[in-house]
């Protein structure tokens, strides 16, 4: 069966935007690490890049590979952060997301930013299966980097926050899914979540301009086209790609298998993305876990991604301070 001309130039449209997008935040972040700024030794911090956690994939060979960052001023064992870069499900690597590692490493924390397989070459649960598997690469090896198991935070952003989330719901709730039960039965549960303005639903995509109609129509057509590359056909979400959908688990599965971790929510009020975490924090405290939710006033998506702006100096002390207690990291100044 032919997808009709109409379908096909709305999704080359939407494919020739994302694409744009993301070239756009790639080169500005390429352009960033030049800056005398982004060297982590002005920091406080050292880098160790282009650890090989799995075997490489044909054709992608950075798919498997993470930085690790770390304070020079601090012994081990230290709390560790496992980050989730976002992108769409399509776009950016950890080498975009430098300024958000030298942050966390800057506050104590041996940090683990991963790389994984992006669509729409690699669809869903290719992402996810990465991350889990990331994660299950931390358990085992973090202690020899001087970081500690016991203490391991999930965050990420975006679309990355969509995985964080999808993470924290396999490590919560026995999956049927070989990959995701690899994970579970390691026994080690994250000591928080923090998927930050996260996609937390892929299905759907059209229910932002339902909820508000004045959505402009190119925001409307970067959903779609992040979404498509995830997940493809969104009609076809059910029992076997649900951690899609994480938001939806949190919403709607039975209890889960282990307690949900601390989580730490947050989001710009002009983010399109903001009811996805509006309804996490509603799930959450249907559940009676434990969470904190912070919305910031007047800023778009992922705004806390540019650590020197206002907000984003506010944002990442509420995060940090969310975190130190749980982690044992140094409360923020």
């Amino acid at each position: 069966m032919h997808t009709p001309a109409p379908t096909r130039l709305l999704h080359l449209r939407r494919e020739v935007l994302a694409g744009a997008l993301n070239h756009a935040f790639t080169q500005s972040a390429r352009l960033g690490r030049l800056l005398p700024v982004a060297r982590p030794g002005r920091h406080g911090v050292r880098l160790e890049r282009d650890l090989a956690w799995r075997a490489p994939v044909a054709g992608d060979p950075s798919a498997h590979l993470l930085d690790l960052w770390s304070p020079i001023d601090r012994s081990g064992p230290l709390p560790v952060i496992l980050y989730i870069h976002g992108g769409g499900f399509r776009g950016c690597s950890k080498d975009t997301h430098w300024s958000l590692s030298i942050a966390f490493a800057r506050a104590g924390y041996l940090v683990l930013t991963v790389n994984y397989r992006l669509g729409p070459t690699h669809r869903y649960p290719a992402a996810l299966q990465d991350c889990l598997e990331a994660w299950t690469w931390a358990v085992d090896n973090v202690a020899r980097h001087g970081g500690d198991p016991a203490r391991i935070v999930v965050a990420g952003e975006s679309a990355g926050g969509n995985l964080t989330a999808a993470v924290g719901a396999a490590l919560c709730w026995r999956r049927p899914e070989p990959w995701a039960q690899a994970a579970f039965d390691r026994g080690v549960s994250p000591v928080a979540l923090s998927p930050a303005c996260g996609i937390l639903q892929v299905s759907d995509p059209l229910r932002f301009t339902r909820r508000k109609p004045q959505l402009p129509a190119l925001t409307q057509d970067v959903i779609s086209s992040c979404f498509y590359s995830y997940i493809g056909d969104h009609s076809k979400i059910g029992q076997d790609n649900e951690l899609a959908d994480p938001l939806l688990v949190f919403e709607r599965a039975g209890p889960p298998d282990r307690p949900i971790p601390p989580v730490f929510l947050l989001c710009g009020t002009k983010d399109p993305l903001l009811d996805d975490t509006r309804r996490m924090a509603a799930a959450l405290a249907a559940r009676g876990a434990p969470h904190e939710v912070r919305y910031y006033p007047g800023q778009e998506h992922a705004f806390h991604a540019w650590v020197l702006r206002s907000q984003a100096v506010i944002c990442w002390r509420d995060q940090l301070r969310f975190l130190a207690p749980l982690t044992g990291a140094p409360a923020p100044a």
